[in-house]
Order: C-alpha cells, then sequence, then structure tokens
C-alpha cells in the first residue's frame, strides 16, 4: 500500500514538469522585450556616470584675494578718480629752456659736457679762447701799478708843498696845483682798479657756466667757430638747458571746457610712447589769456613723479580727474581696493568664492593701470575672486578652489 502511493507521488511530480505546448505565450516576454529592458538600464547607467562627471562634481576655479590699501598722495592721483577732461599736450620744464650764450666775442675753444650730461649750478660749459682777455688783464694790472706810483709821488710833492707854504716860502697857487695834481693821480688808480676788474670778469666770461642744476638739451655751435654776443635769434647762444626736477605738461583746453578745470586739481600724464604708463600730477598755472584765433586756454600740470622716460617736448595725454570727496579732519586716508582685470566679467560684475559657493557680485569700477582695475564700490577687500577664462559658472554653484592658483591681489 505504501508502495502504491510512493509510486502515485512521483507520477505527480513528473506530471508536472512537463511543457504545455497549447498554452499561450505572455505578451511582452520575448527577445525584443529582453533587448528593450537592456537598453534602458545601458541609458540610466550612462546618465548617471555623466552626472556624476559633471553636475555631481564640483568645478575647480582660480583665485586671486582683492588687495585693500591705503591711498598715497600723490601716487594715488593717478590710481583713482574719474576722469571729468582730456587733451594732448607736450612735456615742458617750469623755467622753459635756458639758453646760455657769451657775454664776450671769442672763438670756441672746447665744450666741457655733452649732451644729456646733467649739471650742477656754477659747473664750466663751454670754454672760450682766453689769450687776448689774459693779456688785457695783465695791462690792466700794470697800469693799476702805474697809477698807484704816480699816486705816491703826487702825494709826496703835494705834502712838501704844504711844508712849504707853512713856512711862506711858497706861494698858495703852487701848493693848489700841488694838491690837484694829488686828487688827479688818486683818480687814475681807481679807474686803473675798475678797468682791472672788467678785465677779471671779462676773463671769467671766457668759460660759460651752468647758471643752475639741470641738464644739457644741446650744443649750438662747433668747436672753432666764433661766438659773438646778441645778434638775431640768439647767435651767441652756445648751449641749451633744461631744469629737469620742475617738469610740467601743458595743454590747450577748449575754453567751454574751463569750468572743468581748477588750479591744484589732479590730473593724469600718460607718454603717447609709453601708454602703458601713468604718472600722477596737478593743476598749477591757468594761463590768464585766452588765444582768441583759437578759443583755447593753456593749462599747465606739474608731473608729481617722473622718470627717465619722460622728455622735454615729448607729447602726453593729459587727463583731468574729477576732485576726490572731502574726509573729515584727522581722519585716515580712503583705503583702495584692487583686482586684477581678468577678474571682472561683462557687465561689471565679479564672481565671489563664500564657503565653496559662487556668488555674482556687482561693482563699481574706477581706472585701470597696468592690468589692475580699482573697485570703487562693491568690495571691501580680501574676497576670494574667480580669475581666468570663463566657465560654466552660476549663482551658488559649489567650485573648488585650484591649489595652483590661490594667491594674493595685485599691490
Amino acid at each position: 500500500m505504501a508502495d502504491d502511493t510512493k509510486t502515485r507521488s512521483l507520477r505527480d511530480e513528473l506530471s508536472s514538469l512537463k511543457i504545455d505546448r497549447g498554452a499561450r505565450p505572455v505578451q511582452g516576454r520575448g527577445r525584443n522585450g529582453l533587448f528593450w529592458a537592456a537598453g534602458v538600464l545601458v541609458a540610466l547607467l550612462v546618465a548617471a556616470f555623466a552626472w556624476r562627471a559633471t553636475l555631481g562634481a564640483e568645478t575647480e576655479v582660480e583665485v586671486v584675494f582683492a588687495t585693500r590699501q591705503q591711498a598715497v598722495a600723490g601716487g594715488g592721483a593717478a590710481a583713482s578718480g574719474q576722469v571729468v577732461l582730456q587733451g594732448s599736450g607736450y612735456v615742458v620744464t617750469g623755467n622753459k629752456y635756458i639758453s646760455i650764450g657769451v657775454r664776450v666775442p671769442g672763438r670756441i675753444d672746447a665744450y666741457l659736457v655733452d649732451e644729456s650730461e646733467a649739471v650742477k649750478t656754477g659747473q664750466p660749459l663751454v670754454q672760450l679762447d682766453r689769450r687776448d682777455y689774459e693779456a688785457a688783464l695783465e695791462r690792466a694790472k700794470a697800469a693799476l701799478e702805474l697809477a698807484r706810483a704816480n699816486e705816491a709821488l703826487a702825494a709826496t710833492l703835494a705834502e712838501r708843498q704844504q711844508a712849504l707854504r707853512a713856512e711862506d716860502v711858497s706861494s698858495q697857487s703852487s701848493l693848489d696845483v700841488r694838491e690837484s695834481e694829488w686828487r688827479v693821480a688818486r683818480a687814475r688808480v681807481r679807474e686803473a682798479e675798475a678797468a682791472l676788474e672788467e678785465a677779471t670778469v671779462n676773463l671769467d666770461y671766457t668759460t660759460l657756466r651752468a647758471p643752475r642744476d639741470g641738464v644739457v638739451l644741446a650744443k649750438l655751435k662747433e668747436v672753432g667757430e666764433m661766438a659773438v654776443p646778441g645778434g638775431f635769434a640768439g647767435s651767441g647762444d652756445l648751449i641749451r638747458m633744461a631744469d629737469l626736477s620742475d617738469l610740467r605738461a601743458e595743454v590747450d583746453v577748449n575754453e567751454l571746457d574751463i569750468g572743468k578745470i581748477a588750479l591744484g586739481q589732479r590730473a593724469s600724464v600718460t607718454p603717447d610712447a609709453f601708454p602703458d604708463r601713468r604718472y600722477a600730477a596737478e593743476v598749477v598755472k591757468l594761463y590768464p589769456q585766452i588765444n582768441r584765433q583759437k578759443g583755447t586756454l593753456k593749462v599747465e600740470v606739474r608731473l608729481l613723479e617722473r622718470d627717465e622716460t619722460l622728455r622735454p617736448d615729448s607729447s602726453v595725454r593729459i587727463a583731468f580727474l574729477a576732485e576726490a570727496p572731502k574726509r573729515a579732519e584727522g581722519a585716515p586716508p580712503e583705503a583702495l581696493v584692487t583686482v586684477p582685470k581678468s577678474a571682472v566679467r561683462e557687465g561689471g560684475v565679479v564672481w565671489v568664492v563664500t564657503e565653496g559657493r559662487l556668488r555674482r557680485q556687482a561693482v563699481r569700477l574706477g581706472v585701470e593701470r597696468d592690468g589692475v582695475v580699482v573697485v570703487e564700490e562693491g568690495l571691501l577687500g580680501g574676497e576670494a575672486v574667480v580669475v581666468g577664462e570663463d566657465g560654466p559658472l552660476a549663482d551658488g554653484a559649489a567650485v573648488q578652489i585650484s591649489a595652483t592658483g590661490t594667491g594674493r591681489g595685485p599691490g
């Protein structure tokens, strides 16, 4: 009985393993469905990796720190302030040019200096032929010696005549003659002394000396030429020099713009030959008369800083700057905040990194110099600002600061 039960159970199990060939297949479970499911899975994996590589990863940026520094009088004038007027002009000196000519005629023996050489007050510049004037000096000395000898003789004769007259041995007229001869001799001594002084001065005039400190600009005649005082168009001038310690720039300003300029106003001077350089200046002279033909007024600004690139007569551009806001007495000078030009984006915007996230910050910019921009509003200094090429930056996006791109700002 037990064997029958065991045999029937085995038969049921085998029947359950038979495939029913008449059953209908399930929809969507074929080979195409399997391929479709595999494609969806691959797409999801690709999207996950793309998200991980882009949106899911932090953008790496290069930053520098905005620099805050105290404005310096003079140098700060060229680094801040809004331009209210510009014009083209030339570099000049405070005393214009100094032309040195001869006081006595003579042949030029030698130039003792060369162009571009700095000279001091009293330094010899040109030497004329001295021989005629040395001879004249010797004649004057001899004439003075002769005059003094005659004066001594006349004095002796006058004293003797006075003694004779006192004893009533000589007449009064004889005494008057001797005393008159004595007075004439004394006058001739003074005349000889003046002649000697004149000869000494003329000899000294054969050496032309610098009237003040300056730089030699040009030699106007050649060695061996004759030089005579006066004449037309400065024909007696041998040396032209200038005092470069007081360099200025002059510009003609249209009379309609005169109201934009005042004495003491700050300015900036840019040489045409070196457009990347700017020099602080201030207005020191407004000429009293307007040029009627051109309708302009000549204005001079004094350069507060200079170097060897600034030369007299070189062309420059002069920018007159707006006055800085006045500070209360005793208050410290205003600070300047500067960033590299590469940190400023189109529309006057910088990207600031705060706690690993980007923040879009609008700024008001001042002047730019040597790749550095003054930020007048929007930054306080010390902020980490993004520099370099524009990338996929967004407000609030997480970023990672480049290990090689962190540094201090300009200044």
